[in-house]
């Protein structure tokens, strides 16, 4: 790996996950961990990967970085633009429609931005609209960083999108109170 003159470099603990990642692999297929790379270069970089960082990763892979752009602009999980501090994902694939997915995004409009994928005034936010988040059986549902929030309806959104302006975030999962995917 040459010297690397971009601003962006992993953190201590960060470079310490990175070389366990590569213990997974091959030398010869040092590669194949661009993905968990990417991720946590993401996580590290507020949500999201600059220039800086997506050139980092191609050079600690000694990968060409068009590559690394092709991984970065395939996968959805990425993000090259600034997000929100809670990146909110709205799943509007059919079942969550058919359930009130429309009433999650009033509710975002309201809350956090009328435009989608802009960050709101404070930073807290930003939201997107997403193709199916695999959680059918409880739709609505949106996926808040790592956690999901399902069984949803337009005061239960506002609800959670309140607890995480007031630092007081509510549990997530069901907010029916539903068990799983049992509908008792």
């Amino acid at each position: 790996m040459s010297e690397n003159l971009n601003n962006f470099s992993f953190s201590d603990k960060n470079k310490l996950i990175a070389v366990d990642i590569l213990k997974k692999y091959p030398v010869e297929r040092k590669n194949s961990a661009v993905m968990p790379l990417l991720d946590i270069a993401q996580r590290q970089n507020d949500g999201w990967l600059s220039r800086d960082t997506i050139e980092y990763v191609a050079e600690y892979l000694d990968m060409p970085i068009i590559k690394v752009m092709e991984v970065v602009t395939f996968y959805t999980m990425y993000h090259t633009k600034p997000v929100g501090k809670n990146l909110v994902q709205v799943c509007a694939t059919t079942p969550c429609w058919l359930r009130g997915s429309d009433n999650i995004v009033k509710a975002c409009k309201e809350m956090i931005s009328p435009e989608q994928n802009t960050v709101s005034n404070d930073g807290l936010f930003s939201w997107m609209q997403v193709e199916c988040l695999g959680a059918c059986v409880n739709a609505p549902v949106v996926q808040i960083n790592d956690d999901y929030y399902e069984d949803l309806t337009y005061d239960t959104t506002k609800n959670i999108l309140q607890s995480l302006i007031d630092n007081k975030p509510l549990q997530v999962g069901s907010q029916s109170g539903r068990k799983g995917s049992r509908a008792d």
